[in-house]
């Protein structure tokens, strides 16, 4: 099986202006070692998770990207091979945006250079990278390389968002507000940029800001999400910024 997907695929990435390859294996612990391969997710995340939205409710889609999760934890080697080998076409093909985590938060870059020796980000110079991660340090690891991270922003790591902010990353939040409605304007102090209108906005932006985007889970879900905090709820802050203004004008 490949690993890598066109993104002409999937609903998000089919709108990004660059030819774009994703991955997409099953978070979480699902796969048969119970390794965690999105160890900083929260709560909220687990049931925001895009995991189980579009292609991803069919039987057989969910059961293609478990058998990859079980194919990782059970040989990394010849896993990140066997990505390297499908990397190298993609850049023998041309420019490529490339997201290796679509629904995971793995270092895989880290990985092919440990196992093979390999600094993709210098041998492939027709792929640009690019993921959101929840791990800060990796963000501060691959900043200013051809690798760009957005920092996720959960209900438990918003000390760590404002921190990603302050060295310059954007910062990916989920807003209850719903499909067709706009986003709020700002959230801790920064510009938010519609993260919906594409998947590879952040190849195009740079500098500290919020990449805003809707929750699309269902509406079971929804309340769970934010009632967690995950999902910002966007009445709450309006009320919480309508509150505060008319404390500034007492």
């Amino acid at each position: 099986m490949n690993l890598l997907a066109s993104g002409k695929t999937n609903a998000k990435t089919s709108k990004n202006k660059r030819n774009t390859a994703i991955m997409y294996i099953a978070p979480f612990n699902q796969n048969e070692r119970g390794t965690n391969l999105c160890p900083k997710a929260s709560n909220g995340c687990a049931a925001a998770c895009l995991y189980n939205s579009g292609r991803g409710k069919f039987s057989n889609v969910k059961q293609a990207r478990i058998n990859k999760a079980n194919y990782f934890v059970s040989d990394k080697r010849k896993f990140t091979k066997q990505l390297l080998d499908e990397l190298v076409k993609l850049n023998n093909k041309g420019k490529f945006a490339v997201r290796l985590n679509g629904t995971s938060d793995v270092d895989f870059i880290k990985l092919i250079d440990l196992h093979h020796n390999v600094d993709v980000l210098e041998s492939l110079p027709n792929l640009t990278f690019y993921d959101y991660t929840k791990v800060l340090t990796r963000v501060k690891r691959y900043a200013g390389t051809n690798y760009r991270l957005t920092f996720s922003r959960s209900e438990t790591n918003e000390h760590e968002a404002v921190e990603a902010l302050t060295v310059g990353s954007p910062i990916s939040v989920v807003f209850s507000t719903k499909k067709g409605e706009p986003l709020p304007s700002e959230y801790l102090g920064h510009t938010v940029v519609d993260g919906d209108e594409a998947d590879d906005i952040m190849l195009d932006k740079r500098g500290a800001y919020v990449l805003g985007l809707r929750f699309k889970g269902s509406n079971s879900d929804r309340i769970e999400a934010v009632d967690s905090g995950f999902v910002v709820n966007v009445n709450k802050l309006k009320d919480e910024v309508k509150n505060n203004g008319e404390l500034v004008q007492g």
